[in-house]
């Protein structure tokens, strides 16, 4: 199929007309925007836009140019486009932010102080789970300390799955009111 006749099958929306069109400039519109990004998912996405745009609006294709100049524009402006909206929303950002905060960086390593809670915490949860009766201990054990399963307990304990659940969530019920009873 020649250049112009399928432009002009395109206009009146023949697919096989954009197929060939498509085929034709795919390699031409991808290549100049892998030059200009470097990434090829990039390239991929606005080259499919740039097809996208250009089949919605092959009712303005002027002839007197040619037609692979005019997709190799759609797709630079595409880029443009997407480039300016990075950058407007990356300004935004910057410019909604405290600038003391942006030139802190958070430490989230627990200070030495934090560790020393948290074993605190620890130490009074295990005290608290020790008042449980021992089967009671034995399923909170396995599934938050061990981090097994239903389906491992189940096995551990030759009981149904149903019956693990049942019991660490009497367990979990008992171990609250222990808590709150403090």
């Amino acid at each position: 199929m020649e250049i112009k006749n399928a432009i002009h099958k395109a206009k009146a929306n023949d697919q096989k007309a954009f197929n060939f069109l498509l085929h034709t400039y795919w390699d031409d519109v991808y290549g100049f925007q892998l030059k200009r990004i470097g990434n090829e998912n990039d390239a991929e996405d606005i080259t499919i836009q740039t097809f996208s745009r250009a089949f919605d609006k092959i009712d303005t294709y002027n002839e007197e140019f040619v037609f692979k100049t005019w997709l190799i524009t759609i797709s630079k402006n595409l880029h443009i486009d997407l480039l300016r909206k990075e950058r407007s929303s990356i300004s935004r950002q910057i410019s909604n932010e405290d600038v003391n905060t942006i030139n802190q960086v958070l430490d989230e390593t627990p200070s030495a102080e934090d560790k020393i809670i948290t074993d605190q915490n620890l130490a009074k949860l295990l005290r608290d789970i020790k008042k449980l009766k021992p089967h009671y201990q034995e399923v909170i054990n396995l599934r938050y300390f061990q981090e097994l399963s239903y389906k491992e307990i189940s096995i551990e304990l030759n009981e149904p799955v149903n019956s693990v659940k049942v019991k660490l969530l009497r367990a979990k019920k008992l171990l609250a009111e222990i808590i709150q009873n403090q």
